[in-house]
């Protein structure tokens, strides 16, 4: 299923909030029936959409393709956290630190930063 970009609300077929009370809910049906979609306007203010299921269907199906087809950046990130973190679970690493932590370290007279000087 292609995922399309909602149709702005002027494109709509619109009812008055005033032919639901007019036509009741079977008026509104029957106007729902030709597209899917319906927006209601309250003194030609928009003010909420009616959707058929079959519409609402598709727009949840959509919304779900969508979420699938890009990957969540953090999943990537926190892969990479976690593979870096693995090694204070190793057994030598409390005494590969206690070890370090004894003994100066030796410049030389050049600052190291970060794992990349």
């Amino acid at each position: 299923m292609t995922a399309h970009i909602a149709c702005p609300l002027a494109s709509l077929p619109v009812a008055a909030a005033s032919s639901v009370k007019k036509d009741g809910w079977r008026g509104m049906m029957r106007a729902l029936a030709a597209e899917g979609k319906l927006l209601i306007t309250n003194h030609n203010q928009p003010e909420a959409v009616i959707l058929s299921t079959a519409e609402y269907t598709r727009l949840v199906e959509a919304a779900q393709a969508a979420r699938n087809a890009s990957p969540d950046p953090l999943v990537e990130l926190r892969r990479r956290f976690d593979e870096r973190l693995a090694v204070l679970a190793e057994d030598a690493t409390g005494d590969a630190l206690r070890s370090a932590m004894r003994s100066p370290g030796q410049l030389g007279g050049r600052v190291k930063a970060g794992s990349t000087f």
